[in-house]
């Protein structure tokens, strides 16, 4: 366990603390020994710290150590160093070059800058609507508007938790917030035991690690580049067909009011907040739906940190 060793050679760096634990080490007895055994020996906060730090953990009759092996490898010198004080380790992370995009994720990022200017230029606007009109007309002329905007948000819902999954690297983003934690953590006790030496060695280990906030990006926003690269044009076909900030609507196209709570009947082009009918029914569908997708699916949409 690397990250009780890290911690224990953290700890060590106290020639108090590392007697503690050694005392410890020596009095364990199976792996499990009781405040009583060094009660005398070492002061109560020295010994709350070793439970506080994860050293120690409960036990069947006491406390039990987490790891001996790991313990006493966080008692040895590092490599490379004479064994007076050589500092914590941090636990390792993917290099945050792993988490560059693919040739094809570039592509779907200039893709996407292509279908953003359609918001706001016609032409472009005027060519992904008539194309996913092609698949949407269908299902519009047979279902009302609020309907097909329900369809839509379950399709966006189910690729986008799918996508999520896939494309971002949940082991690596733990890496990444797992690594920040132990520095804070060391940090918070270094500078309570009033050791300016481990604050600046910890603060040149906290610029170092400024570069794994590049590559919890490029992990978060990888797969929101591929979402909006087939959500786009569905928001477009909407614009297309419904009309908003510079797109007329399909004249052909006639859609009922909807009645809303608190609102009442409006129509979908009418603007609640700042923001038309249509858009704020697709939100309240989008976030619905994929709350129950990620749970039918038992999909984790955070990464587990330890």
């Amino acid at each position: 366990m690397a990250r009780i060793e890290s911690r224990v050679r953290d700890l060590a760096e106290d020639p108090e603390m590392r007697e503690a634990i050694e005392l410890v080490l020596e009095r364990a007895e199976d792996g499990e020994i009781q405040w009583v055994d060094v009660r005398g020996d070492i002061s109560s906060g020295q010994w709350g710290r070793l439970i506080e730090r994860g050293i120690l953990e409960d036990g069947q009759s006491g406390f039990a150590l987490a790891d001996r092996e790991a313990i006493e490898a966080g008692l040895e010198p590092k490599e490379g160093t004479d064994g007076a004080g050589g500092g914590g380790d941090i636990p390792e992370v993917p290099d945050s070059e792993g988490a560059s995009w693919s040739k094809w994720d570039k592509g779907a990022a200039a893709v996407t800058v292509l279908f953003f200017i359609g918001y706001s230029y016609g032409p472009v606007r005027d060519v992904i609507g008539g194309g996913m009109d092609v698949v949407l007309g269908p299902l519009q002329d047979s279902l009302p508007l609020y309907a097909v905007i329900m369809v839509i948000a379950t399709l966006t819902g189910l690729y986008s938790t799918l996508l999520r999954a896939n494309l971002m690297d949940m082991d690596r983003m733990a890496a990444y917030q797992n690594r920040m934690k132990d520095i804070q953590g060391r940090m918070k006790e270094a500078k309570n035991r009033g050791d300016d030496d481990a604050v600046d060695r910890i603060q040149e280990e906290q610029m170092d690690a400024m570069g794994d906030q590049l590559g919890m990006f490029k992990e978060q926003f990888r797969p929101m580049v591929w979402i909006m690269v087939f959500t786009i044009p569905f928001f477009l076909w909407l614009y297309w067909k419904v009309g908003f900030r510079g797109a007329s609507g399909d004249p052909s196209a006639e859609f009922a009011d909807v009645v809303l709570p608190i609102w009442g009947q409006v129509a979908w082009t009418d603007n609640l907040l700042i923001m038309p009918t249509w858009i704020i029914w697709y939100f309240l569908c989008s976030m619905a739906f994929t709350q129950i997708i990620q749970k039918g699916l038992n999909i984790q949409m955070s990464p587990s940190t330890s």
